[in-house]
């Protein structure tokens, strides 16, 4: 299995979720391999430019951005940037519901109608999820950014 290097999207409550999605990599008995990049630290401004562009940097050079998809996810307008900037750099993607109280009406639009992969929390079917999403990459950068704009600021 090639290792991928994968961005980590999530909404801020789970923050905690996200680092055990990351430290799966290093679970001998969880078969993953990805290189991670993501916004884990909160960036220290209010500034909407500012953390745009430490999104930007930190999607840049990835191949696939995997949301992680808990409660509040679907109204978070950074996850929301974070998609659609997934989107322009053609990531391939992968929807992770974080817990079994979560259906698929709680994954973002934008995710299903540009034909992100949703999952289950089962650390078994993550490699070849991300997999199957960085082979879609070409096939969704040349898609067109469907879904609503993000609005608003603060990691929400």
């Amino acid at each position: 299995m090639t290792t991928r290097r994968v961005f980590i999207s999530y909404e801020g409550s789970d923050r905690m979720k996200a680092k055990g999605f990351r430290l799966l990599r290093w679970n001998k008995n969880v078969n993953v391999e990805f290189q991670d990049r993501h916004l884990l630290d909160p960036v220290d401004s209010t500034n909407r430019g500012y953390i745009q562009q430490c999104i930007r940097d930190e999607i840049k050079g990835t191949s696939t951005t995997v949301v992680l998809v808990g409660e509040n996810t679907k109204d978070s307008d950074w996850v929301d940037y974070e998609i659609e900037r997934s989107l322009k750099d053609g990531n391939g993607l992968v929807a992770v519901k974080v817990d079994d109280s979560i259906s698929d009406e709680d994954v973002p639009d934008k995710l299903k109608e540009n034909g992100a992969e949703i999952v289950d929390w089962n650390p078994d079917e993550f490699g070849d999820a991300i997999e199957r999403a960085a082979s879609q990459r070409s096939k969704v950068g040349e898609s067109t950014v469907r879904g609503r704009a993000g609005t608003g600021c603060g990691r929400s």
